[in-house]
């Protein structure tokens, strides 16, 4: 079938996300109901929630969704599944099936939203998840994500905080999504960067988890609204000295932050850490990519040296992107040291 000439409004995606501070604040408030068998919750900002179905296995599950941030309904489908999806693959997971989440306003095109359904179910055919319902409501503006269930063995599970002094941050994709998104609604950016961006949004996490299965890794996630910065903060409460010259970058995004095209988001990930974080040389472009939204971002994960170069080699050559992010460092005045 051929895509349909149908186009969206450029923006949304994970730029969209609530700032981490109003968050920690919304939340620390709240006292839910906690059954025993919960394993993982909200309250370590860990990427899906963790049910102990029995001493072998469990069930993992999330939900993501966000409003149109790319031209064509298709790969907006795409992008939305392929993220809903990572947060699975982000805890050590198999995703198994997922629900669709549709808000949609009344009287549009509808095939606007065939085209994003068709989008997320080839996507989820390539991730082997069967899709198997959801929700629609009518909405004023076009919204679309998934809540994907998965299983993980319990002794597999992988969580967001458990890097030590001594072990390396990897990133298995370049960053800069949001600020191509961003450049490229006012053509500051030019359609090989955009196109570029996409199929980094639509590429699966799933062959990097297969990867690091076969490895000792201390704490996995992956980068999404809360920018780099914001994700390195889960994942240790130890300081992380961050290796500029070791950071990539989406084609067009750093020019793009050179022309202070900013985002919402990134803005807002600024806000909430730049205190946190040493700057040893001017480079502002840079920071602006540091603290940029990603919509379907890379997995970040740390390691000791020796297991970190070998799973480094091994994605390498699978034509994984992946790239040393930094290393834990004994906590510091600031969390963030970037040289």
């Amino acid at each position: 079938m051929s895509e349909l000439n149908l186009e969206l409004e450029v923006c949304g995606g994970c730029n969209e996300k609530i700032g981490v501070k109003d968050l920690t604040s919304i939340l620390k408030d709240l006292n839910p109901y906690k059954r025993e068998e919960i394993t993982v919750g909200f309250d370590k900002r860990d990427d899906a929630c963790v049910y102990k179905i029995n001493e072998d296995i469990s069930l993992v599950e999330s939900l993501d969704f966000f409003s149109t941030m790319v031209k064509s309904p298709y790969d907006f489908g795409r992008i939305a599944a392929t993220n809903a999806i990572s947060d699975i693959y982000a805890m050590g997971g198999e995703p198994k099936f997922a629900l669709n989440i549709v808000c949609f306003p009344e009287g549009e095109n509808l095939e606007i939203l065939r085209e994003i359904l068709r989008g997320a179910s080839d996507v989820c055919r390539k991730a082997e998840v069967s899709i198997t319902g959801g929700h629609s409501i009518h909405d004023s503006k076009i919204k679309f994500g998934q809540c994907v269930t998965g299983i993980v063995k319990n002794r597999e599970i992988w969580k967001n905080n458990g890097a030590k002094v001594g072990d390396y941050f990897i990133l298995t994709k370049p960053l800069g999504v949001s600020l191509i998104m961003s450049a490229y609604s006012v053509g500051m950016t030019s359609e090989n960067n955009y196109i570029e961006a996409i199929k980094k949004m639509t590429t699966l996490n799933k062959d990097a988890a297969e990867i690091l299965k076969k490895y000792e890794v201390s704490s996995v996630t992956d980068v999404t609204g809360f920018g780099l910065i914001g994700h390195l903060d889960e994942c240790t409460e130890n300081s992380v000295e961050i290796y500029a010259d070791k950071i990539s970058f989406l084609p067009g995004s750093y020019e793009a932050a050179s022309e202070f095209l900013f985002t919402a988001g990134g803005q807002r990930n600024r806000r909430a850490l730049e205190d946190e974080v040493d700057f040893t040389f001017d480079d502002f472009a840079l920071e602006e990519v540091l603290f940029d939204p990603q919509t379907s971002g890379g997995l970040l994960f740390s390691a000791k040296k020796e297991e970190a170069d070998k799973i480094l080699d091994e994605m390498k050559k699978r034509g994984i992107p992946a790239f040393f992010v930094g290393r834990v460092i004994p906590r510091g005045n600031k969390k963030f040291k970037v040289i």
